[in-house]
């Protein structure tokens, strides 16, 4: 079953979002088409207040344009509220538990928590303390929202997911293994193409493997063939320190004029941005006619939306 044959029942079997790797595959396409209504509601300029009244904490331990600006607008468009929170404004950055500040914002009447961090447990322990709906806005380990901002995008281009191959380059970081997870149980094909030393984690890929058809390499022609999706990520993610063999490994997968020749003729390129073009994509891919960033970042605030409403939302 692709999603485009799915009929959705408008909930999923969870609470929270803090990877992809318990969603299964209905959970994930129940997303995409509510995402798919919303942003048409968007673009018609129709209201759809379906969290009127309800509040949205931001807890931001890393920084971010799209994470920041998504969730708010998404909120406001929702008819909700948000609260931007950073480790100026809480005590989080001061020693205070995840504990005692989910038992905090639960007595506040929170609805919802996105929480943009470094570790995987505090996400985990703020849903395991709190008495509301946690969404995973990013941390070392995972980064769902986009991954699901992503396959939205590939559906929307291509009219499907199953048999779609997407190729990754670069370092086998959080993207990556969101990217494998949500590819493998839509139906792609997901190729991680990293440098020896710079593989996703091991026991992340070998779930994905299990869940649909994902191949970890290091040669770039073999992931590039027949792509129908290019995909990078920067080669240093927020707050790790430039690191000239790091580099080095790197730059031999970049995705240039050369690995775009490699895939289909119809090939896009998609990054989660920001760029940083001269290194991990050159400007002669990410400004040409293959490249739909922009459309794949405006998707993170329909894809958001969708989360924000199947946990938020009314039961």
């Amino acid at each position: 079953m692709d999603v485009s044959s799915y009929k959705p029942k408008g909930r999923v079997e969870h609470r929270h979002l803090l990877n992809l790797l318990d969603w299964s595959t209905t959970d994930i396409y129940e997303v995409l088409h509510l995402a798919a209504n919303l942003k048409n509601a968007f673009k018609r300029g129709k209201k759809h207040e379906l969290l009127k009244g309800k509040t949205l904490a931001m807890i931001f331990s890393k920084s971010s344009t799209r994470t920041r600006v998504s969730f708010e607008m998404g909120m406001h468009q929702l008819g909700g509220h948000s609260l931007f929170l950073s480790n100026n404004d809480i005590q989080l950055g001061r020693g205070e538990t995840i504990h005692d500040t989910a038992k905090v914002l639960s007595r506040y009447g929170i609805d919802g928590v996105m929480i943009r961090t470094f570790k995987q447990s505090d996400v985990e322990s703020l849903a395991e303390y709190g008495n509301f709906a946690v969404i995973n806005g990013l941390t070392d380990d995972f980064h769902p929202c986009q991954a699901l901002a992503d396959i939205m995008t590939v559906s929307e281009t291509f009219g499907r997911l199953n048999g779609i191959k997407l190729a990754y380059f670069g370092d086998g970081n959080n993207v990556a293994h969101s990217l494998m997870l949500a590819g493998a149980k839509t139906g792609m094909k997901v190729y991680i193409c990293s440098p020896k030393g710079f593989e996703p984690n091991q026991d992340i890929t070998k779930a994905a493997q299990e869940c649909g058809d994902v191949v970890v390499t290091d040669s770039v022609e073999e992931a590039a063939e027949g792509a129908d999706v290019l995909y990078t990520d920067v080669f240093f993610s927020m707050g790790q320190e430039k690191d000239p063999e790091k580099e080095a490994a790197l730059m031999p997968y970049q995705v240039n004029s050369e690995v775009l020749g490699m895939a289909k003729k119809n090939a896009v390129f998609m990054h989660c941005l920001p760029a940083h073009r001269g290194e991990e994509v050159t400007e002669t891919v990410i400004d040409s006619s293959h490249s739909i960033i922009f459309e794949e970042a405006e998707n993170r605030l329909h894809a958001q939306k969708a989360v924000m409403c199947l946990l938020m939302g009314k039961k």
